[in-house]
């Protein structure tokens, strides 16, 4: 019996781990709206945001546990970064004057997540922690 059950679990792993990246994908996306319309960083946003993460996680992982938590804090992080990857690219295509499509291409993602990280202050940091917790925390309640 306890050997089915982990089993099951084994079997929707790559689902889970598929949701939460593309859970952490577009919450980082709807995060950039409001950083872009009030020009500036918003890394406050990951309380809420991780609020948001941890339940949809609870609710599409069953039974909510660790395992749900923890997907729940990568993918605020996930989506952390992604926040600061597009603020990134977002500055080099206004200062070069390209379009932001075309500056996602030229740059590339190494590029644009290292100028991304290099633009964090250490309060956002801790920002980003205190949500992933959040998001932890609201996985792990059911």
């Amino acid at each position: 019996m306890q050997s089915q059950r982990s089993h099951a679990r084994w079997r929707g792993l790559p689902g889970a781990c598929l949701g939460a990246f593309v859970l952490g994908t577009t919450a980082g996306a709807l995060w950039m709206l409001p950083t872009l319309a009030l020009l500036r960083p918003l890394p406050w946003l990951a309380i809420p945001v991780g609020w948001l993460l941890g339940v949809s996680m609870r609710r599409w992982i069953q039974p909510a546990g660790t395992f749900s938590a923890v997907l729940a804090a990568l993918a605020l992080l996930l989506a952390a970064l992604y926040v600061a990857a597009l603020t990134a690219a977002v500055k080099i295509a206004a200062m070069m004057g390209l379009g932001l499509i075309e500056t996602l291409v030229r740059a590339g993602a190494p590029m644009l997540l290292a100028l991304g990280l290099h633009g964090l202050a250490w309060s956002d940091l801790i920002w980003f922690a205190l949500g992933a917790v959040c998001a932890a925390l609201a996985a792990r309640r059911g």
